[in-house]
């Protein structure tokens, strides 16, 4: 993509529990930045508390703050003045596990990141979200279905991550996001499953 794309574009950038996949979503934050936008970045509070394998809640809030060149969202209360305050043009998810895709199929906002999801969502703004889940295509295939039904809901293109043992897991490509929000940013879907 051209340099410059996204300047002047401010981008929620929200991540939520698949810790596995931080790495990947963390340079796809990176590419946004590169290309011109403005991050107003979100962790859910599991995604900014819980120390992992993949990195300590602190090691990843210092990560995301440095892309951002901001302070990152960690509180329901500070995200809920995220669309009162029109601070955002797009949302993105990255990742979105299925625990915050069922909140969102069901209106909960108890967390920093449904929050700022709803709260963008009020004025009618895209949303784009990164599917990271073991169970996309069994308990979750609901809620995921429900969310592609609503308008303003758009999807990085997803494949089955390990067929063979995982068979129900669904992971989005985040080298995708940049591609995929400026789509979303014109009112397209890209395709959402990919095949091979």
């Amino acid at each position: 993509m051209n340099e410059g794309i996204f300047k002047g574009v401010r981008i929620g950038y929200a991540m939520t529990g698949s810790y596995c996949t931080f790495g990947r979503s963390f340079e796809a934050a990176a590419e946004l930045v590169r290309l011109g936008a403005e991050l107003i970045p979100v962790m859910s509070e599991n995604a900014a508390h819980t120390d992992t394998r993949f990195g300590t809640g602190g090691e990843n809030l210092a990560r995301l703050r440095d892309i951002a060149g901001r302070e990152v969202m960690t509180a329901v209360t500070e995200t809920e003045h995220i669309g009162p305050d029109d601070l955002t043009d797009l949302m993105i998810v990255a990742p979105c596990t299925s625990n915050t895709a069922a909140k969102l199929a069901c209106g909960i906002t108890d967390t920093s990141a449904a929050m700022a999801v709803k709260s963008h969502l009020r004025s009618g703004k895209p949303v784009l979200l990164a599917i990271a889940s073991n169970d996309s295509l069994l308990g979750s295939a609901r809620n995921i279905g429900e969310l592609f039904n609503r308008r303003s809901y758009y999807f990085v293109p997803m494949r089955q991550d390990d067929i063979l043992r995982k068979p129900a897991s669904l992971v989005a490509e985040f080298s995708m996001i940049p591609e995929a929000a400026h789509a979303a940013l014109n009112g397209v879907q890209l395709r959402p499953i990919i095949t091979c």
